[in-house]
């Protein structure tokens, strides 16, 4: 058994300049819990792959093609592969998604 205290796992280098850590990676997925605080946000990006999103605290706006929510803790977002999408913070919290791309892209996400 292998057990992750995200707490523990260092942000990794990203192109969007927000704290994201990588907890899972395996050949068959990726997961990364990425954190924003009060008006961050992700940059418009596409990835190759599903990708589905679930609020770990906080609420954010989530843009994916032409709509736009907003998701609070405990809310499931599935993101097709291959449409634009982002997270924007415009709380006052600080907002955690957890992250699941299945399969693991072996393409690299495009940004717009």
């Amino acid at each position: 058994m292998k057990i992750t205290e995200v707490s523990g796992v260092s942000p990794g280098p990203n192109p969007h300049h927000v704290d994201a850590r990588q907890v899972y990676d395996t050949q068959n997925a990726l997961a990364v819990v990425i954190t924003l605080q009060p008006g961050e946000s992700l940059k418009k990006h596409i990835t190759p792959v599903d990708v589905f999103f679930y609020v770990l605290d906080g609420s954010g706006v989530v843009e994916i093609g032409e709509e736009r929510a907003v998701c609070r803790k405990d809310t499931l977002i599935e993101s097709p592969a291959n449409i634009p999408h982002r997270w924007i913070n415009e709380s006052t919290d600080t907002l955690r998604v957890l992250v699941v791309k299945v399969p693991k892209p072996v393409e690299e996400t495009k940004l717009l």
